[in-house]
């Protein structure tokens, strides 16, 4: 059963790692699509602006008379490099001018101008189709005012906006994210709760429980046809079992009038081994039909909670089953802790239990030693009744066995292999459970109730 679960995919797992995945991935889309969206509309000079700073920082200079020049420095030709049609005019407050590159005709006339614009985005003329920028950019010279073009990547802008949104998206992820992780598990596993409340429902039915169904109120729509259809299979389950139940207590039924019809006509016959053993056999098919009939009333249980007394129910057994313990060759007794123990509980099943464990001891016990049946309280407060006998025991891989229906350890052995089971369907009818001890010098058999 573990390895099974083990092998089957936890649902709730899978759906709170996908639904966190997808989130995740949503998220990173969105700033992906909100950076190119940017890329699209801002000027495709945005990406140039940090690498121009860097270029004039260290590329700009100015003569003792004041004149801009630009210096030709290995960060000016790696980036002319990189950008082919780079160009920029640059201005100082003064109105004074330098420039590098080829610049367009179309914004020749606007050098005179630049020193009074903090920041501009120029494109879109019908004259050319470049776009370009200006922009404040700081140096080591100071502040000047720039007009640049050149580089029209929309790759490095993407980047650009990648990289300067950073302290909008990473603050937000630094607090989604963790929630998310934390609550979508928590939203699954409520979603699931029916579901796990409908397996547990599940596996407290049990065989005898006859109209147990699963309930189809609060749980997911997609699951109730499956719920729908176990409970269809309860339903034929039931109406089968109905159906054993009623033929073998009709079959049951209909033996005993062969059978007391058998024994009378034994019983005329003159007296031998024949008939002795054709008595024994009648015996003993008799004995199997009422072991069936008690297994299918067990079954049928309803006289649960009517008030008996342990104490009284295995002191009768003991006295009623003495004289057919004594003629098979043992000693039998009984004992008892308490003079009373009374609790609710079958006083037609009780005692058919008691009885079937004594009869089993007889027909396995060897033929001598003790029988000793016993009753005491148990550390629960609970009844306990024993029944231990002397004979060879019973082998360890069939002490689990002897419990099922029909169940004989040797082919060959007496009855019908209904005795025990019998005895741990009437402890389990009570709340309680039958449990079995044995070796080579007796076995213990201890009906516990509740």
């Amino acid at each position: 059963m573990a390895k099974a679960q083990s092998a089957n995919p936890s649902l709730w797992w899978r759906l709170s790692w996908q639904l966190s995945i997808v989130f995740v991935a949503v998220v990173a889309a969105v700033i992906v699509g909100l950076c190119v969206y940017g890329a699209m509309i801002l000027s495709p000079n945005v990406g140039t602006e940090d690498e121009l700073t860097t270029v004039l920082d260290e590329a700009l200079g100015r003569e003792t008379d004041g004149r801009l020049v630009i210096t030709d420095s290995p960060r000016l030709r790696s980036f002319k490099e990189e950008a082919e049609g780079l160009w920029f005019i640059v201005a100082d407050q003064d109105g004074r001018t330098v420039s590098y590159g080829a610049i367009p005709q179309a914004y020749r006339g606007l050098a005179d101008y630049i020193r009074l614009i903090k920041e501009g985005d120029i494109r879109g003329a019908r004259e050319t189709d470049e776009s370009a920028a200006i922009d404040a950019i700081e140096t080591r010279l100071g502040t000047f005012r720039v007009m640049y073009g050149g580089d029209p990547s929309r790759s490095s802008t993407f980047l650009t906006m990648l990289i300067e949104t950073y302290p909008i998206y990473i603050p937000l992820l630094a607090v989604s994210l963790p929630a998310v992780f934390f609550a979508v598990p928590r939203i699954v596993g409520r979603a699931l709760r029916g579901i796990s409340d409908l397996a547990r429902e599940a596996a407290e039915i049990e065989p005898r429980r006859h109209g147990a169904r699963l309930p189809v109120d609060g749980i997911p729509r997609e699951v109730a046809p499956l719920v729908n259809a176990f409970n269809g299979t309860l339903e034929r389950l039931e109406s089968e079992f109905r159906k054993r139940q009623r033929f073998l207590m009709d079959a049951a039924h209909e033996l005993r009038t062969p059978i007391a019809i058998m024994q009378t006509r034994i019983d005329g016959m003159p007296d031998g081994r024949e008939r002795q053993r054709l008595l024994d056999d009648v015996a003993r098919l008799g004995q199997a039909a009422e072991q069936l009939l008690d297994f299918e009333r067990n079954d049928q249980a309803t006289d649960l909670d009517e008030p008996v007394d342990l104490v009284e129910i295995a002191r009768m057994t003991v006295a009623d089953l003495a004289p057919l313990a004594i003629a098979a060759g043992y000693q039998i007794s009984f004992q008892s802790e308490v003079k009373s123990l009374k609790r609710k509980g079958s006083p037609s099943a009780l005692p058919r239990a008691v009885s079937n464990l004594v009869r089993n001891a007889i027909d396995h016990g060897g033929n001598s030693g003790m029988i000793t049946v016993s009753v005491s309280r148990s550390p629960s407060g609970g009844g306990r009744i024993t029944v231990a006998d002397e004979g060879p025991g019973i082998p360890a891989e069939h002490r689990e066995l002897v419990f099922e229906p029909f169940y004989r350890v040797t082919p060959k052995s007496r009855g019908a292999g209904l005795g025990l089971s019998l005895v741990k369907q009437v402890a389990a009818n009570h709340g309680g459970e039958v449990s079995i001890e044995s070796s080579a010098v007796g076995t213990r058999v201890v009906i516990e109730l509740a």
